[in-house]
């Protein structure tokens, strides 16, 4: 039995696919880096970190964090995967460069070639037909179906291009998200929107009898699992060898992300039913293909106990992700330390590079670090964040003749999720001097039923002491990312200097 949601982390927009006994999801992760998560399950219930897309997507200045550019909010969403004649397809927009990518790759952890399809489109959605022609349906508020050429380098010269749903009347979000499938001879498209007065996601389907043909339908699903009127929307369904039918999709938890959940689906008279009786049930029975398998954790504390691979290269666990593109030349791992050197001067966190980073996990979370300042320059911060827009952290800081700890948070002025964007570094609410360049840090989350609160800690010879504010977090759409646990330094006067980070433990 499975208790909802099935992961308790931030894997937003998903899409699944069932490829002989194994799922594969695809899941948006925007500015981090390697980037384009697959997780891997054998029962949609327990799921593990297949690999990544790509380790880096264009090397722009934005996604590098340069001359005061990021992407923060933008870059790959809503990812589409599929698998025709042995090959596997992930293909997704970038909000940053206007374009639209497709990787291919005849295994899922194989090397991915990329290349450009022609054109923006928006939460797209792959579907190769049963005659070899290959269609992508995707688009906001009207949702459009466009004809690839063969080698899916563009549209095809007098394909088909229509509009096959518009939204109608009144919506806070129009039609998009769009999941589109061949099923029994007939076409489905699936999508997530929020009508009438309301912010309320809801998922809907529309189905047509041919390619050409009419799309007919409207609301699948309109349930929140009893929590915080968040309703659960946007995502694939897929079926098991046994041909019973789910759908994967998300749910907005607050600060935590957007997290997935399955539903039960049924079919009758060739239209998808989610749910039981409307609702999607918080304990679901599904079948294992192998049910002894041990599912790696998709968190992960560490050591930093790591070795060069022959051509020298680390590897580190698939659980971290960079904020952002790393630069290789100004992180390393020896000796269990990872360490990180400045190449620029910043003015607040954001704009760190090789900010390190994992999801924090639903309902509660903690993590700790040990940092060793002894190389940083006067005017450099090293520490653990709570990271997302409002951020909070606690931090060595280096001085002019001694070294302090420092918490530093964000304050956001409202709740709402495009509520004004905040860029400034954060107000320093509590500074205390310290005998030493080693610090053990904490970092304490509470998400429970959107509580969205962190605290920050410090050892001490008679154990943990809190340091400055708790921390107020909220979910915006400045980087659209749950919020996660960052390990970061960065200069503020002189760039050079380095911290090293020991020890971590994730709880």
């Amino acid at each position: 039995m499975s208790i909802n949601p099935i992961l308790n982390m931030d894997f937003p927009d998903p899409d699944v696919i069932r490829v002989e006994d194994t799922y594969y999801m695809v899941s948006t992760t925007m500015h981090v880096m390697p980037g384009c998560v697959i997780l891997r399950s054998y029962d949609l219930r327990n799921w593990e970190i297949a690999g990544h897309i790509y380790d880096s997507l264009d090397g722009t200045k934005g996604q590098r964090l340069q001359d005061k550019r990021g992407i923060y909010g933008k870059g790959m969403w809503a990812a589409s995967i599929r698998y025709h004649k042995n090959k596997f397809y992930v293909c997704f927009a970038a909000n940053d460069t206007g374009k639209t990518y497709l990787y291919h790759s005849h295994t899922i952890s194989g090397n991915w070639k990329k290349q450009e399809i022609e054109g923006f489109y928006h939460d797209c959605s792959l579907l190769f037909d049963d005659d070899d022609r290959v269609y992508l349906v995707y688009g906001n508020t009207e949702i459009h179906l466009t004809e690839l050429d063969r080698n899916l380098k563009g549209p095809k010269e007098n394909g088909i291009d229509r509009i096959i749903v518009k939204e109608q009347g009144t919506y806070r979000l129009g039609y998009e998200g769009a999941h589109f499938y061949k099923i029994h001879g007939k076409y489905y498209v699936f999508l997530i929107h929020s009508s009438g007065e309301e912010w309320f996601r809801r998922e809907a389907c529309f189905v047509s009898d041919s390619i050409e043909g009419t799309f007919t339908g409207g609301d699948v699903l309109a349930d929140d699992l009893n929590y915080c009127h968040q309703g659960i929307a946007q995502g694939g369904i897929v079926d098991t060898p046994d041909g019973e039918w789910y759908g994967v999709l998300f749910q907005d938890r607050g600060a935590v992300g957007r997290i997935p959940v399955l539903v039960p689906v049924k079919w009758e008279n060739d239209f998808p039913v989610f749910g039981k009786h409307g609702r999607v049930p918080e304990r679901i029975e599904t079948k294992s293909s192998r049910p002894e398998y041990q599912y790696t954790p998709l968190f992960s504390s560490d050591d930093f106990q790591y070795l060069p691979d022959k051509n020298g290269k680390i590897s580190l666990k698939e659980v971290w992700e960079f904020n952002h593109q790393p630069d290789s030349l100004h992180w390393s791992i020896a000796d269990g330390e990872f360490r990180i050197q400045s190449d620029k001067l910043c003015t607040k966190l954001e704009e760190a590079v090789n900010t390190l980073t994992q999801r924090t996990r639903y309902p509660k979370c903690e993590a700790e670090v040990t940092i060793n300042g002894s190389d940083m320059n006067v005017g450099d911060y090293a520490g653990i964040s709570a990271f997302l827009g409002c951020f909070g952290f606690v931090a060595l800081k280096k001085e002019e003749d001694h070294m302090s700890l420092v918490m530093v948070g964000k304050q956001e002025e409202d709740e709402s999720l495009n509520g004004k964007k905040n860029w400034d570094a954060g107000t320093e609410y509590e500074k205390i001097r310290i005998p030493s360049d080693y610090v053990r840090l904490k970092v304490a989350i509470d998400f429970e039923y959107k509580k969205d609160e962190a605290e920050f800690f410090y050892e001490t010879a008679k154990g943990w002491k809190k340091i400055g504010r708790t921390q107020k977090l909220y979910f915006k759409m400045d980087h659209f990312c749950g919020c996660r646990f960052a390990l970061f330094m960065y200069s503020t006067r002189v760039t050079g200097g380095s911290a090293g980070f020991t020890n971590f433990i994730y709880t």
